[in-house]
């Protein structure tokens, strides 16, 4: 069953994803055409992540009493929308309200497509498909970056947001005709469990201060390492390949990470690619050309692929106590309050001080995070 529903998922997963990556990692450069510098290109940013971290909770939760299949679905039809919304906002204010109802309809996708795969997943075999999931969804990512350059090259940032609506149509059909559900009653065999008793588990206190401290730098980082490489003389094309190759990267890494997981201490893989991408992210700023600035994303890359397939195995284990909706929502929930403060945080520190010192904030909050991850995990137990 889960290989069935695995394919599925990845095919519709990867069209989604494929254009949301086309768009996502220049549209600061987009936003910043826009008149938005600083603060204000922080806010635009982060204004889908502010409203998806409301969304994700309810999604999450009322997905693991209702089935996914709706839910996701529902998402991947209004993601289409939605992304044709973006060629008649004609100033920054208007894009971002389209920003925040497009993070809202997110919290309808991953989320729930990971819950998908986590409720199928054989016990001992978390991080094999949570890594093979990681790597589907971010070669979507990976490879739109590459896309989206080119399209925005020579066609505009108006195909690529055609592009976009097209891929999350085709991922609502694939999923609508080919997804099978999954029976409510196998997701609700327990008792309603409460956020409260949610989040008294140390492991889950753990991994929500991790994946909050990491997105509350990569936020920042995602919006301003374009522009930074803009500064230093390169085309959208190379920014997209430069992108492309950091995520492609992730998502190479993660199957083998997965099976290692699998075999080794999730916990102390989660620690080593989080030391391993810190200390990868505060080196951007030494990149003074494309080459260099190739390598160390590639490098960043390996640490994050490490971290989050064993990080995702985690959150599966816990997803057995607390329903896999919850804790995939929990988990985006806390990337979403990262993602929303990075951008606008970075934003302050880039005007207030200057560019290279929004990777070093970003190192030092997840540096943060690993910290308060190892903390919050020396007991397993409550």
């Amino acid at each position: 069953m889960i290989k069935k529903i695995f394919l599925v998922l990845s095919i519709s997963v990867f069209a989604s994803t494929l254009g949301d990556g086309i768009v996502s990692p220049l549209l600061p450069l987009y936003i910043r055409d826009m008149g938005a510098t600083g603060i204000w290109l922080g806010i635009v940013i982060a204004a889908t992540f502010i409203s998806n971290s409301i969304a994700v909770p309810i999604a999450g939760g009322l997905s693991d009493r209702k089935g996914r299949k709706a839910f996701l679905t529902a998402g991947f039809l209004a993601a289409s929308i939605i992304s044709l919304s973006y060629i008649w906002a004609r100033d920054v204010s208007l894009l971002a309200l389209i920003r925040f109802v497009h993070g809202a309809i997110g919290a309808l996708i991953a989320p729930i497509a990971l819950a998908y795969v986590g409720d199928l997943s054989p016990e001992g075999e978390e991080g094999k498909w949570m890594g093979y999931s990681n790597a589907t969804f971010f070669s979507g990512f990976g490879l739109g970056p590459f896309v989206g350059g080119l399209l925005s090259e020579h066609f505009g940032m108006t195909a690529s947001f055609i592009s976009m609506s097209s891929l999350n149509l085709l991922a609502f059909i694939i999923a609508f005709f080919f997804l099978p559900k999954v029976s409510p009653r196998k997701m609700t065999e327990k008792p309603r469990i409460s956020l409260r008793q949610i989040s008294d588990s140390n492991m889950v206190k753990g991994l929500f201060s991790f994946r909050m401290a990491q997105a509350l730098g990569f936020g920042g980082i995602g919006t301003f390492l374009p522009i930074f490489a803009s500064a230093i003389g390169m085309k959208t094309s190379l920014i997209g390949i430069l992108l492309s190759v950091n995520i492609l990267a992730v998502t190479l890494f993660n199957p083998p990470i997965g099976f290692i997981a699998d075999r080794f201490s999730r916990r102390a893989l989660t620690v080593i690619g989080s030391l391993l991408l810190t200390a990868f992210l505060v080196a951007i700023p030494l990149a003074g050309s494309f080459w260099p600035l190739l390598v160390i994303l590639l490098f960043q890359g390996l640490g994050s692929a490490i971290c989050t397939t064993a990080s995702s195995a985690l959150t599966v284990e816990e997803g057995r106590r607390f329903g896999m909706g919850s804790m995939m929502s929990m988990l985006f929930l806390a990337m979403s309050i990262g993602m929303a403060s990075g951008p606008i945080a970075s934003g302050a520190i880039a005007q207030l001080l200057d560019i290279n010192w929004v990777f070093y904030f970003g190192g030092v909050a997840s540096l943060m995070g690993t910290i308060a991850f190892i903390w919050f995990t020396r007991r397993r137990t409550n």
